[in-house]
């Protein structure tokens, strides 16, 4: 969860006197320190929220530009990854705070939503699973380690091809249980 105490990504939804509001908020180096979670090292990002108030709930729309940096899997450099996205979220009152799959349940009495989890939520959803530079873009000292752990052959292969390879092999004793599962 976040780490801070303060009310910068709180919206107040009790005191909105229209039915429509417009926040804005820069997510940067700061805001992913204050997480306790090393999946997005660092970022650059706008986050555009729109509130509306439909008929006893409230529609939040998140619009998200910019980039995140993360660790690249295979060579453990910081890769840069571009997110753009456009994300809604129905907010309900409720007695007490819950999630579910199509919507957000806030304490009435409270009458605001701490958005700064769910941005990042949303954000880590846009990053692929597969954190790898394209090939030729890994740190070069970094592969030659990592061929150093790896069999003879690995030596004919580019860093592509090794995680290519890797991802392809097939642990043999998997090969075994299918031969079981064929025999019955």
């Amino acid at each position: 969860m976040l780490n801070t105490s303060d009310d910068t990504y709180k919206i107040g939804l009790k005191k909105m006197s229209v039915d429509s509001a417009h926040y804005e908020f820069t997510l940067d180096e700061e805001f992913f320190r204050n997480l306790q979670t090393s999946e997005v090292q660092k970022g650059a990002l706008n986050v555009f929220i729109d509130v509306c108030r439909e008929q006893g709930s409230f529609v939040l729309t998140f619009r998200t530009e910019g980039s995140v940096t993360v660790a690249c899997d295979r060579c453990l450099d910081d890769l840069e990854l571009p997110i753009s996205s456009v994300d809604r979220l129905r907010v309900k009152w409720g007695k007490s705070y819950a999630e579910s799959d199509d919507a957000v349940v806030v304490p009435e009495e409270e009458g605001f939503i701490d958005v700064a989890w769910l941005m990042y939520e949303l954000i880590v959803l846009r990053i692929p699973m597969k954190h790898v530079h394209e090939a030729g873009l890994c740190n070069e000292e970094m592969i030659r380690k990592y061929k150093a752990h790896l069999s003879p052959m690995a030596d004919d292969f580019s860093g592509k091809e090794l995680c290519e390879r890797a991802a392809d092999a097939v642990d043999p004793r998997w090969n075994d249980l299918k031969q079981i599962s064929d025999s019955n």
